[in-house]
């Protein structure tokens, strides 16, 4: 019967539930034994890597045009009428396995997560999880909506943070003002939207009778190897290393900017140091394309390889456009094995950090979906995120022309040490985000209402970012959390990002000592896929799974010797 699936996704993105479901319960009623396992795997993998492919051609597309109706009404009809259904069949399938007691070679850690989403699964929340995604698109429309007039343009709020790097401080007032003032209009459309998000999520976690969302969310993303109160233990350690040396980092910027204060309009994002006087626009992103081709080459020549199979595919959209969806992330085609990078460029030095961390995941994507089955290719986003961090470290000597890459060495440096600047800024700034999600989750009784979001929002604020003086600014300063696309559109998943950087900086610094042997643990380490757990996947990359603070403080000092040094290469 499978010889009859297509051999391409594109084929099957319209196909109606009626004609996937047979291959569903083709598998669902085989028999099943030692001697099939293998085949029976090998088939659901096919029809798996189908739907997984199909899920994200049709994100994708409502994405890369949020006005696109006929996009956005072949998403829907998917979601109503095939998600459901297969997520419903992927279950029973799940729970066949397990039934069956088989432990198929390499397949330790993914029973494990099986069993927790066998755990988890409700099919009264099949409705519930279709609404979060339609929910998300709405999202998605307001923010890809976002643009303001400038100097005779109409300019997204992306392609705003370009003007913002001028040396002119009272023009950078005006523009972050303009922007802020944008974003404040859309104020009450996303409190109502968030109230729909909460309730919808405090459902799904009444429905799979777990006490709030924060306990549902944990299972759902399979955090199998810590706990929430390890995420408290981290936020307490980023307060007390994190934020000094953050602290420390913002006052030598403010006396390189020769200012009393720092204001919000003399970062980038509300976070970063700029670029003052900015680094050069790179050109094109096809210019952006081939300096990066370049910068992976020289890296490994395989990573080169893998970049160049994207561009000739057209495996990558990166141009900033007003309709586009905000962010960047790396999405797999696994019928197609190969990843899709989305971003949003507009000529920054970002940009490249930004296309740096991306190709890591489209790295990791070729690496892990060379394994057999789609069981074994999931690892925890933990790790996902030292893929794309590590990468963006990794890279870094090669940024200069000498290299192939960007800037001279003068500016090859300011590059570095604008790097190490944002990861000390970094740490902080998850602490708030990650703060925020774990109390909101846990006293929905007071995040229902906007008006205590914005106060627990400023009251993390000023708790974790001290450096920069946002007075007067009361509610640009309160809705920052409006502005965080993941509490929206990913729920509780961010400290992913503050573990990996942890991880990552460990690899950096294990390629500071022996760069050959670095490179090849962390190839060794994405190969692995979901084949192994979170500790063990980040001790066979060169690293180690922690939250304390000494961990932490290892790598701040490490971080901040470079930057003392100036030896970033």
């Amino acid at each position: 019967m499978f010889d009859t699936l297509p051999a391409r996704a594109e084929p099957f993105l319209d196909w109606p539930w009626p004609d996937i479901e047979p291959y569903f319960q083709d598998l669902l009623e085989r028999p099943l034994d030692a001697s099939n396992v293998h085949a029976w795997l090998a088939d659901w993998t096919r029809l798996s890597d189908l739907m997984i492919e199909r899920h994200a051609r049709l994100t994708l597309a409502v994405n890369l045009e949020t006005t696109d109706k006929d996009a956005e009404a072949r998403y829907d009809a998917y979601l109503d009428s095939v998600y459901p259904g297969s997520q419903a069949a992927n279950q029973r399938l799940k729970q066949k396995l397990l039934a069956s007691g088989l432990q198929p070679d390499n397949f330790a850690a993914p029973l494990r997560k099986m069993r927790a989403e066998a755990a988890l699964f409700r099919q009264s929340n099949l409705p519930l999880l279709t609404e979060e995604h339609k929910l998300t698109a709405q999202y998605n429309k307001i923010i890809g909506a976002q643009s303001v007039s400038w100097q005779g343009q109409e300019l997204t709020l992306q392609q705003m943070r370009r003007a913002l790097q001028t040396p002119d401080r009272a023009a950078r007032k005006h523009i972050w003002q303009i922007a802020a003032e944008r974003q404040l209009a859309d104020r009450a459309a996303l409190n109502q939207l968030w109230s729909q998000y909460l309730d919808l999520r405090c459902k799904l976690a009444a429905n799979a009778d777990f006490p709030d969302y924060r306990a549902f969310r944990w299972q759902q993303m399979l955090r199998l190897d810590y706990t929430p109160q390890d995420c408290l233990k981290f936020q307490k350690a980023i307060e007390q290393v994190a934020v000094p040396a953050a602290t420390r980092m913002y006052e030598k910027y403010r006396q390189r900017l020769g200012v009393e204060r720092l204001r919000p309009w003399d970062l980038d994002q509300d976070l970063y140091p700029l670029d003052l006087p900015p680094l050069p626009p790179y050109g094109s992103v096809s210019d952006l394309q081939d300096k990066v081709q370049g910068i992976f080459t020289r890296l490994d020549p395989q990573l080169g390889r893998y970049f160049q199979e994207m561009r000739a595919h057209g495996m990558l959209d990166l141009d900033n456009r007003k309709g586009k969806a905000p962010g960047a992330y790396c999405t797999a085609f696994p019928s197609t094995r190969r990843p899709f990078i989305f971003m949003n460029a507009v000529g920054l030095a970002s940009d490249v950090r930004t296309i740096l961390h991306e190709s890591g995941h489209a790295f990791h994507n070729f690496e892990r979906l060379q394994l057999p089955y789609t069981q074994q290719r999931l690892p925890g986003l933990e790790f996902s995120e030292v893929a794309s961090m590590a990468m963006e470290l990794l890279a870094d000597p090669y940024v200069s022309r000498e290299q192939g890459g960007f800037y001279d060495e003068a500016q090859a440096r300011r590059f570095r040490l604008a790097h190490l600047e944002h990861l000390l800024a970094f740490w902080p700034y998850m602490a708030v985000v990650d703060a925020f999600q774990h109390w909101a989750y846990s006293r929905p009784d007071l995040s229902n209402s906007p008006r205590y979001c914005d106060a627990k929002w400023f009251e993390l604020w000023q708790r974790f970012m001290p450096g920069v003086d946002w007075s007067g600014l009361d509610a640009e300063a309160m809705t920052g959390w409006q502005r965080k696309q993941h509490i929206f559109r990913y729920p509780f998943y961010y400290v992913e990002y503050g573990l990996a950087q942890l991880g990552a900086v460990q690899v950096w610094h294990n390629a500071r000592q022996n760069p050959r042997r670095a490179l090849k643990q962390y190839r060794r380490a994405l190969g692995l896929g979901g084949t192994a757990s979170l500790p063990e996947l980040y001790k066979a990359a060169g690293a180690r799974f922690a939250f304390d603070a000494r961990t932490l403080a290892q790598a701040v000092q490490f971080i901040e010797t470079a930057i003392a040094t100036q030896s970033c290469a």
